[in-house]
């Protein structure tokens, strides 16, 4: 019964990290790794924080100035982690007052449309990067190269990883840093998969393969073989899986609608596929698959980094062995894992203000600042090399190695599209309710997503 009540509460606890962990509709809080912060990792960052912040803290101006940080990053674990820090910054600059606005992801953009148009401006605001076309265009978002030397932002840039800093761009200029960030992970139980006579050394890598162990899965265990969660509120993981077709969401210059294609249409008949063979959970509800992962009644799962951790916890509390993998492929043709995950941005037109809230950004998009991101608060360091250096993660990563396929693909990982002018909420929707269609009912695939196409279209700027 204890083990029982362990696993209910961490599905429980699912209920709420998934209101504020997935794409839009949640935080997509990047998971990297196993559950758990690692000391070392927290306590060299404390030494290298003394090393190498002296001179910045020697410039540090003594007059007050208080800045609000508008996040979704405030809950339960990663709570703590923001909270070291603000003290670990402010250590630095104890003139400047970090003011932490906690707001659900899924209600973040009424808040600041709705304190705009009170007259209050927000200094730093994290958002998501499907709505960041719509952000830019609508909170004043302040130019970064306008902002700061260009010779410090280069320098702060030159450790991100080059993928990375692909993502917060609009028309190729960079108007904020990347901050959190996961991809399409899929997990499997190796218990399941060894019931099954299946090697879990050898997970599935094309989706081929994926239908042919869920069936197997099914058939030895009476258990579901497998679930995807991209279908309601995670356009960012439909993105990865028509984009690993070989398909296209918009044209190049944004103007043109383009996922009801040739590639997007053939990649929604194999997923439809999988569900007519048995081998897909018949709900494309996400939480559903979720709760059946973590209760060892689903062999895999591919959904985001976000949730590792946590499904980890409920794996080790029910005694079965969790793995990750990279997304599936489409046979020979190499995956395109969409990110999901939002950056940091300077609303404030008050110059004092916004040299605070680039200090706060700077540092918390630092070497520092990430190690206490991947260790506390379950992100991977969008820093690769500190994976590596004994002052910040290496000891780190050596203890928690399902970090891998996640750090793997964000190397290569490709930007979230985000749908232009105000009418993108509904783009998106069109996109993922065709889709859903497409996958889970008995409907004409071709006619439904260039149905949703052109609709989509005619929603475009």
């Amino acid at each position: 019964m204890g083990v029982m009540k362990k696993v209910l509460s961490i599905v429980l606890l699912f209920t709420l990290v998934f209101t504020t962990a997935c794409s839009d509709t949640a935080q997509d809080d990047a998971s990297t790794g196993q559950t758990g912060e690692s000391n070392e990792a927290v306590e060299s960052t404390d030494a290298a924080d003394a090393d190498d912040s002296t001179d910045e803290a020697d410039e540090a101006s003594e007059e007050p100035v208080k800045i609000t940080f508008y996040t979704y990053n405030y809950t339960n674990e990663q709570k703590d982690g923001v909270d070291k820090m603000i003290a670990d910054f402010n250590g630095i600059y104890p003139n400047i007052e970090i003011e932490v606005v906690f707001v659900q992801s899924t209600e973040i953009h009424t808040k600041i449309q709705a304190d705009l148009a009170a007259g209050i401006t927000p200094d730093i605001v994290q958002v998501v990067f499907d709505a960041l076309d719509f952000a830019v265009n609508n909170y004043g978002i302040q130019d970064l190269n306008n902002l700061v030397d260009k010779a410090e932002l280069e320098e702060h840039l030159a450790g991100f990883e080059p993928a990375a800093l692909e993502v917060p761009k609009v028309d190729d200029k960079l108007v904020g840093l990347p901050y959190v960030f996961s991809t399409p992970v899929l997990f499997y139980n190796v218990a399941l998969f060894e019931e099954a006579g299946l090697d879990p050394d050898a997970p599935p890598t094309t989706w081929e393969e994926v239908e042919e162990y869920a069936l197997q899965i099914k058939e030895k265990t009476e258990k579901d073989g497998f679930a995807n969660g991209a279908y309601i509120g995670n356009d960012w993981l439909l993105q990865s899986i028509i984009k690993s077709n070989g398909g296209s969401i918009m044209s190049e210059d944004k103007s043109t609608i383009e996922f009801g294609g040739a590639e997007g249409v053939e990649a929604m008949t194999a997923m439809s596929g999988l569900t007519k063979s048995g081998a897909q959970m018949a709900s494309a509800d996400p939480t559903q698959g979720i709760e059946a992962f973590t209760k060892g009644e689903l062999g895999m799962l591919l959904y985001t980094s976000a949730l590792q951790a946590s499904m980890l916890d409920a794996a080790n509390a029910s005694g079965w062995e969790m793995r990750t993998a990279k997304m599936p492929a489409f046979g020979d043709k190499p995956t395109v894992p969409v990110n999901s995950g939002s950056g940091l941005f300077i609303c404030s037109t008050d110059k004092a203000k916004q040299d605070a809230a680039w200090k706060f950004i700077k540092y918390v998009t630092s070497d520092e600042g990430y190690t206490v991101i991947t260790s506390m608060m379950g992100y991977p360091p969008l820093r690769p090399a500190i994976m590596d250096d004994e002052r910040y993660l290496k000891t780190w990563a050596m203890e928690n190695p399902l970090a891998g396929p996640n750090l793997e693909q964000l190397s290569y990982v490709t930007p979230w599209e985000s749908f232009p002018g105000n009418n993108w909420y509904q783009i998106e929707t069109l996109f993922l309710e065709a889709a859903t269609k497409c996958v889970y009912s008995d409907v004409d695939i071709e006619k439904t997503m260039k149905d949703a196409q052109e609709q989509a279209q005619s929603l475009m700027p």
